[in-house]
């Protein structure tokens, strides 16, 4: 049956039942008055994906304990959660037992960017949509989805700083590297709108050693050594792009190299006009204005138009999110980042944010 033929809007419907538990989950799905959130997700999973992700719990469960529970054939089940496994439908694993399990995956980070390998130009019209009438909900709740760090050679050197607060120290702790394209300016370059930043510049991080050497090809993931992944970093942050992390201190998994022009996140304050999409670094930028020759190359460096220029460069302390984007492109070194007096620390780890989250609700 072709997909625009499946009654998606139909009240019981899989995908409509799936976007609910989706929008439980703390990242959140906001729901669309359009339904442009249901006609992406029909485009994403098939009518029988949709049902049994609809039926699974954020924690994952070993395959006995959702057949029992769906009352659903276990061989088939079996076979279904580990092809949507490789879709990047679902989160694959362990339990609270230590066994193998199968789990609801957020939406975003999650579910769309697994689809980097998938997506073509109707998926990335249908995203746009959604982004355009909804997404922006998610993006006003705190504590923030992501938080931003800087590279190390951006935060004076006379400053102590922790692994989780600077992106070169997080690709030095880990044990595998892997890149794969940014969606998001996937996306934007098939609605007819590229932005001309790097595009194979979305990293992921591991404990595991080689982790990613046979990593599945519809996750479009490619495995890196750590001297490559280094210079993978070097080479977003020449572009001007800011790193961004998970929004706790234990167990990265992923660095984004975002745009305020492509990026699902940042686009919300370019587009959308919303304040702190984002958690600040643990820093701030500080002007030597001894060093300051007032050549203004710093201000069209800056994402968040957080510098102006009055004889020496002038620093908005409430828009600087402390990335160091600018610090890199200033001749004189009179910029660098120093710690900010008021910076609180992240959650230690993400059941932690998770659980700051879930006591948050949608700001009108």
């Amino acid at each position: 049956m072709p997909q625009t033929l499946i009654p998606i809007f139909e009240p019981g419907s899989p995908y409509r039942r799936l976007a609910r538990s989706l929008d439980a989950l703390p990242n959140r799905f906001p729901p669309a008055d359009d339904e442009s959130d249901l006609r992406l997700l029909a485009k994403i999973f098939t009518p029988e994906e949709a049902e049994l992700a609809a039926g699974l719990l954020p924690e994952p469960e070993s395959l006995l304990q959702i057949s029992e529970r769906l009352g659903r054939d276990p061989q088939e089940t079996t076979a279904q959660l580990k092809q949507m496994v490789k879709k990047g439908l679902i989160v694959f694993g362990k339990t609270t037992q230590g066994r193998p399990g199968f789990g609801l995956m957020p939406f975003v980070v999650g579910i769309y960017e697994a689809q980097a390998g998938r997506i073509d130009a109707e998926m990335a019209q249908l995203y746009e949509a959604y982004f355009q009438k909804s997404f922006g909900m998610a993006l006003k709740i705190q504590p923030q989805v992501h938080r931003v760090i800087p590279v190390g050679v951006s935060i004076k050197n006379t400053m102590e700083v922790q692994p989780f607060e600077c992106a070169t120290a997080l690709i030095d702790q880990a044990k595998a590297w892997g890149v794969l394209d940014c969606i998001c300016r996937k996306q934007k370059a098939l609605i007819g709108k590229p932005c001309g930043h790097p595009l194979d510049v979305c990293m992921t991080l591991s404990q595991k050693p080689d982790a990613f050497n046979n990593a599945d090809s519809s996750y479009g993931i490619h495995s890196l050594t750590h001297e490559e992944a280094q210079e993978t970093l070097q080479r977003a942050s020449e572009a001007g792009l800011v790193h961004c992390v998970s929004n706790n201190q234990r167990d990265l998994w992923y660095i984004c190299n975002c745009c305020t022009c492509s990026c699902g996140i940042l686009r919300g304050m370019a587009e959308l006009g919303i304040a702190n999409v984002v958690a600040h670094s643990a820093f701030i930028n500080r002007v030597d204005e001894e060093l300051c020759a007032g050549c203004e190359d710093c201000l069209p460096a800056c994402p968040f138009n957080a510098l102006t220029m009055d004889g020496v460069a002038q620093v908005n302390e409430i828009r600087c999110v402390g990335c160091g984007v600018c610090v890199q492109v200033c001749p004189q070194g009179a910029l660098g980042l120093e710690r900010r007096p008021d910076a609180s620390e992240p959650p230690l780890t993400e059941e932690g944010w998770r659980a700051a989250r879930k006591k948050a609700a949608y700001i009108i």
